[in-house]
This record gives C-alpha cells, sequence and structure tokens, in this order.
C-alpha cells in the first residue's frame, strides 16, 4: 500500500502513469465546473466509471490516486474496487495537485457565456500567459500537476518497483497539462489535445524521455470520432475550457 504525502528525489526507473479523467455530471461541457463544491457523477457518469474500472480491472495498479473533488473520487474509487481487479481493492490516495484548474470568476459559469469574454481568446492561443480572474495560470496549474506526477513516479518506484504502474483520476485540462509536458510541447499548443470523460490516457516515464503509450481511450468503436452536432462553445476550432463532454 502507497502511504500518503510527498517524496522528493528522482528515480532512474520505468513508471507508468495511468490517466483515466472522471466521468459525466450534470455540469459537464455546458458549465464550467471548476471547483464547484457537490458536483457528482450523474447516471452516465457513474456507468462510465464502472465501464473504465472493468477494462483496467486486469491491470495491476500499484496505486490509485485522484484530484479530491467529489466526481475524480467517485470515478477513483469504481476503479480501485472494480470486480475481479488484480490484486484487490486499493484504497484511493487524495492528491490536491491534481485537483481541477482553479478558474477564479468563471467557476460555474455556462461556456456560451464565457466565450465572449476577451480572455477566452488567450486561452484558446496563448494559454501560457492566460491568468484566470481570481483564480490561477494556466502554466501555474501545468506546473503543479506535472510536479506532483514526478514526485508520484519517483514514489512509486521506490515503494513498488521497478517497473509499477499507478493511476491518476483527474480532470480534462490537468491531464492535457500533463500530456504537453510528456509529449515536449509548449502549452501554447496544449489545446490541440482532447480528453474525454471517462477517457485512459497513459504515458511511461523512462530515464530519458516519457512515452505516450495510449491517448484518450474511451474503449468505443466509431462513437465520438466524428464532432457532435450544434454550435460549440467559441466556434469549431475552439478547444472546450475545462476539457468538455
Amino acid at each position: 500500500m502507497i502511504a500518503e504525502g510527498r517524496a522528493v528525489g528522482f528515480n532512474a526507473t520505468v513508471t507508468t502513469l495511468v490517466l483515466v479523467r472522471h466521468g459525466l455530471t450534470e455540469l459537464t461541457g455546458p458549465v464550467l465546473a471548476g471547483w464547484t463544491p457537490g458536483v457528482s457523477l450523474d447516471e452516465r457518469g457513474r456507468a462510465q466509471a464502472r465501464a473504465v474500472g472493468e477494462r483496467l480491472a486486469p491491470l495491476p495498479l500499484a496505486a490509485v490516486v485522484s484530484s479530491p473533488l467529489e466526481r475524480c473520487l467517485q470515478t477513483a474509487e469504481a476503479i480501485a474496487a472494480a470486480p475481479g481487479r488484480a490484486g484487490g481493492p486499493l484504497p484511493v490516495l487524495r492528491e490536491e495537485r491534481f485537483g481541477e484548474v482553479r478558474y477564479g470568476q468563471w467557476t460555474g459559469r455556462p461556456l456560451q457565456e464565457l466565450a465572449q469574454e476577451p480572455l477566452w481568446r488567450v486561452v484558446q492561443a496563448h494559454p501560457s500567459a492566460a491568468v484566470f480572474p481570481g483564480g490561477e495560470a494556466l502554466a501555474a496549474a501545468q506546473h503543479r500537476a506535472v510536479s506532483a506526477v514526478r514526485e508520484w513516479n519517483a514514489r512509486i518506484a521506490e515503494q513498488a518497483g521497478a517497473h509499477a504502474a499507478y493511476l491518476v483520476c483527474s480532470h480534462g485540462d490537468i491531464i492535457k497539462a500533463i500530456v504537453a509536458d510528456a509529449l515536449g510541447l509548449h502549452l501554447d499548443h496544449f489545446q490541440r489535445i482532447q480528453i474525454d470523460p471517462a477517457s485512459v490516457t497513459v504515458i511511461r516515464y523512462t530515464e530519458l524521455r516519457p512515452f505516450l503509450v495510449r491517448l484518450n481511450d474511451t474503449g468505443t468503436g466509431a462513437e465520438g470520432l466524428l464532432p457532435p452536432e450544434g454550435d460549440k462553445a467559441g466556434g469549431e476550432s475552439d478547444a472546450p475550457v475545462g476539457g468538455g463532454a
């Protein structure tokens, strides 16, 4: 069992990080939920969490770590306690740094409304310069999340072995920022990455470089390959802030 807390240092080992975005909630997509308290998975999200738990059950995990927000904890708990989980059920460990971007005054507002704000274009075209009013900078959110990954990698390797895997349940923009870092992309390019609800993304960290093993895997067939019908909040070229639905 992996204990909560923080580790320092770096181990030159191979550690596999499985990133899972939380399942759907009533706010996912039309509203920027952010750190709004009490946002739980809806019926669709609970079904997604059970399904991803079943898909990942054969994978031996050294730990299951989650954002402290309820929708992530619920998703992580379904994965950690999935029937047939290799090695048995696991506790869910909380990590504040995997929490959602702090959107400040944007929190709880409809995306269609936010798309009219001048800051929206900055978030789309130059996200490394975006600072949410009353919240945090996207660059700061990426830094805390990537720092957490590095520390958890070292901790998992130290406590569970050189080729261990662990799972983190987080949010769309946070996972996109972690993937951008793993690919060596500037944060200004992270809006080119799509992370759907309950999707699985896998990064293998080695001594020399990370490898993106899987991206935005929802375990479906052709579903989701075409854009959804209807107008997006700032146009077809804009990425949904918060990750979208």
